[in-house]
């Protein structure tokens, strides 16, 4: 924690813009002379100020709010049998809630070392099972919020990360963002072959890029995510693809009563004993996806950040706990969002020096304004602006970051042990099977693994993964491995 005499330094130790050669440098200085007061009151202009810069982590947060909660709602109404309107009165609700209760309140106030909460993408695929097998949008946002305030209170989610070497941690970065490319170009000419015009995609990532190439020769690689995204969108547009505003300006129903009844809402009323049972495996897992997720997005900070920053890179369970603050009140409210740590706010916020406090309040403005507005929710998800956002501002950067983390030591093995068993089953496998192997010492440095003792070396790693096979035969995660999710099913 920070003492009070650290608190107290940051107006007598920061300069202004005028005394250094470069603005690189005055944003080094900035991050280096920051003291954040934990779960106390930080105020703008006392202990962090607002610079330009911080518009673009707040620009590319928005965007991915958008797209991935709506994904998150979509997942659970397509099998519900709900409306388009539903999804994105809901997605509304979300970004509220969002905006002004967790991102501005804790993430810019309270809590600057905690990331902002954002959306847990890598559960969207198992949502249809969740909804097949019983389970309540409330009963697993409870739970997941249950369990992961538990860990983070323990100091779990710090305690793994230290487990995770710098080449299993790597080996996941590159894991992440080279799937994250692929998938990303794959559904932009999907999307441009649906209209006969699949070179406008082509066209689009071309340009994209050349760009990116340029901003990394000029130094100005924070850029990446507005100016390619203007790129995209003009680009795409000119060439002929369709696109019009069709979300009117409005609120949201903001009564819980409303979303959780059995006639409205989402029609389901409230959860029994027996929706908590159905989503328990589905829980422990999300929960489990959390700490390697988290461990990236600290690792990116402090590739980017410069020596002397280690009061302003997030607090893995700080973290965790204000995901799960947010995740068990937007559920009880009446949100489909599921918590994790917002990796398309902390990216191209490390990319551009920038803390978490200051952008975060931009985020939940922009995310208001977002919502009421509707019309720019439209924009955010339209495939060429949506895709090219991803992609220079989450996983180009996850790969590069990767790549850097495997350079020096014993790292490749490990990375490539990663990448693999990653590839078998899902990045969480991958990791909890390699952090044993690497501690163990049979891939990775042989030294690292003794210095561990017992506890560390094989006792939680061998547990937690332990845990995880089995959570993920009971939900059928196992290729050619039937599910035994039937036991968990409500009639």
């Amino acid at each position: 924690m920070t003492d009070n005499n650290a608190n107290n330094s940051y107006l007598s130790d920061r300069k202004p813009r005028s005394h250094f050669a470069t603005r690189r440098e005055y944003l080094e200085h900035e991050l280096q002379v920051m003291a954040p007061r934990r779960w106390r009151p930080n105020l703008p202009f006392r202990d962090y100020r607002f610079e330009w810069e911080d518009l673009v982590p707040a620009m590319a947060a928005t965007i991915g709010k958008v797209v991935m909660v709506a994904a998150i709602v979509a997942a659970f109404a397509g099998p519900l049998g709900l409306s388009k309107e539903f999804v994105t009165e809901n997605v509304r609700f979300e970004m509220i809630i969002a905006a002004l209760l967790f991102v501005i309140l804790i993430s810019g106030f309270l809590n600057p070392t905690s990331n902002l909460a954002g959306t847990h993408g890598p559960l969207i695929p198992m949502i249809p099972l969740i909804v097949a097998s019983g389970g309540h949008p409330m009963a697993l946002g409870i739970m997941i919020g249950v369990l992961g305030f538990i860990l983070g209170i323990t100091r779990g989610g710090s305690l793994l990360a230290r487990l995770t070497s710098n080449g299993v941690c790597g080996g996941l970065l590159l894991y992440l963002g080279f799937i994250g490319v692929t998938s990303q170009i794959g559904r932009l000419f999907t999307w441009a072959e649906g209209f006969d015009k699949g070179y406008i995609a082509f066209v689009v990532v071309l340009l994209t890029i050349v760009m990116y190439a340029w901003l990394e020769h000029v130094k100005m690689r924070w850029l990446a995510i507005p100016l390619g995204s203007l790129i995209a969108g003009v680009v795409a547009f000119a060439l002929g693809a369709p696109f019009e505003f069709v979300t009117e300006p409005g609120i949201p129903n903001m009564n819980p009563a409303y979303w959780w009844g059995e006639t409205t809402g989402w029609q389901l009323g409230l959860p029994d004993i027996y929706s908590f049972m159905a989503v328990a495996p589905f829980a422990v897992l999300a929960v489990a996806m959390w700490s390697p997720d988290f461990l990236g997005h600290q690792v990116f900070q402090k590739l980017n950040y410069p020596p002397k920053t280690e009061r302003v890179v997030m607090d893995i369970d700080d973290t965790m706990v204000s995901a799960s603050a947010r995740q068990v009140v937007g559920t009880a409210l009446g949100g489909g969002n599921i918590a994790s740590s917002w990796g398309t706010y902390i990216v191209p916020a490390a990319i551009a020096k920038r803390p978490i406090a200051a952008g975060a309040v931009l985020t939940g403005l922009l995310c208001a304004a977002t919502a009421v507005l509707g019309y720019p929710m439209d924009l955010a998800v339209w495939p060429p602006v949506l895709s090219v956002a991803l992609m220079v501002g989450v996983f180009l950067p996850l790969l590069e970051a990767g790549m850097q983390m495997t350079r020096k030591g014993k790292t490749t093995e490990s990375a490539a042990i990663v990448i693999f068993s990653s590839a078998l089953v899902n990045p969480v496998f991958g990791w909890s099977l390699t952090v044993l192997l690497d501690n163990l010492g049979l891939i990775g440095c042989k030294e690292r693994g003794k210095e561990l003792g017992h506890i560390g070396r094989w006792i939680i790693p061998g547990i937690v993964f332990v845990i995880l096979c089995v959570v993920m035969l009971a939900i059928g995660m196992f290729p050619g491995i039937e599910p035994m999710v039937d036991a968990f099913r409500v009639d």
